[in-house]
């Protein structure tokens, strides 16, 4: 599935209710006092959790958000009913800003709640008023307005498998060989502009977006990669057999998340060979050993189209992952 990772919300807490004036009615009085209730509170405005990392693909054309209005206050000193508040579902591993405020809030489990817009109060109405020397007052207040603005949401994506690599390293093909997802393919850079999930026998894997030398300072795609591996257990760092400097392109890669920093050099990584039919089997073998030894470690080679190579990346992602 594609994912979206990054969308701008506009919400509205609800406005508090009037208060209002009212008068108590006794057989036989005139004016039994002040009765007038207080308005009720505005609906708040509310992320919650959810393990739904496609959730916010219902918001791409529904981006404005309105809580109700609380209710005015009634006779007998009774309070208005508090508006409804509206819950905006967002995946874990959320960062929600109040872009008028700054605040940010992170969500990390599911069912986490935060309030990012609070209703406005209810205005009072005239028993509130009522004092030793004001036994009847003819006041009320208004309901005041809720907060509102902007919520920038983007997403850290937490998966157990992140496919790392340049551009057209072949990661797209790879989680289609792997897991039942459906990456778009083609013979070209930059194919995959947000990363693509699919399911590993209960774990996840996701195709991440390719970068480019600088993508730590901004450069490609930059960091709206480089976030995404921040929460990703372990990597697959694949290097295509069509580089003319593998050495070269694997370094750059590491390069990248040393730079940006957050732990993201210091990630389990397995290291793939990749598109290896493309290669004569003494090109391969001198591939493999240039790799390994810039690497220092094995390295593993791999042709979707060869099943048995396919086979056993597979089983070998599955005895890294087993707890």
């Amino acid at each position: 599935m594609a994912l979206i990772d990054q969308i701008t919300l506009h919400a509205t807490a609800g406005r508090g209710g009037d208060g209002v004036i009212r008068w108590l009615h006794i057989k036989g009085t005139e004016k039994g006092g002040p009765a007038g209730g207080d308005g009720g509170r505005g609906g708040d405005i509310i992320i919650e959790g959810v393990r739904d990392l496609g959730v916010l693909a219902q918001y791409r054309f529904n981006k404005k958000f309105r809580a109700e209005h609380g209710f005015p206050g009634e006779q007998n000193n009774r309070h208005g009913a508090d508006g409804k508040d509206v819950v905006i579902k967002v995946p874990v591993g959320t960062l929600a800003k109040n872009t008028t405020t700054k605040e940010v809030v992170e969500i990390l489990e599911e069912g986490h709640r935060e309030v990012i817009f609070k209703g406005g109060p209810g205005g009072f109405g005239n028993a509130h008023y009522k004092s030793s020397i004001n036994q009847n007052p003819y006041e009320a207040s208004k309901g005041k307005n809720g907060a509102a603005g902007d919520i920038e949401i983007s997403l850290k994506l937490i998966a157990d498998v992140g496919l790392i690599g340049f551009p057209n390293a072949g990661k797209s093909s790879l989680l289609n060989e792997l897991t039942n997802a459906r990456s778009k393919v083609a013979n070209y850079a930059f194919t995959t502009l947000d990363p693509h999930l699919g399911d590993f026998y209960g774990y996840i894997i996701a195709d991440l977006p390719g970068i480019i030398e600088g993508a730590s300072t901004g450069k490609g795609l930059g960091s709206r990669f480089l976030k995404h591996i921040e929460r990703t257990k372990f990597l697959v760092h694949l290097v295509s057999a069509d580089q003319d400097d593998l050495a070269g392109a694997y370094r750059a890669i590491r390069n990248e998340l040393e730079s940006f920093g957050r732990g993201l050099a210091e990630k389990p990584e397995l290291v793939v060979l990749s598109k290896i039919d493309l290669l004569e089997p003494a090109a391969l073998k001198a591939a493999l050993a240039t790799l390994k030894e810039v690497v220092g470690k094995e390295v593993q080679p791999l042709s979707i189209l060869d099943p048995d190579l396919v086979k056993g990346l597979s089983d070998r992602l599955a005895s890294e992952l087993k707890p």
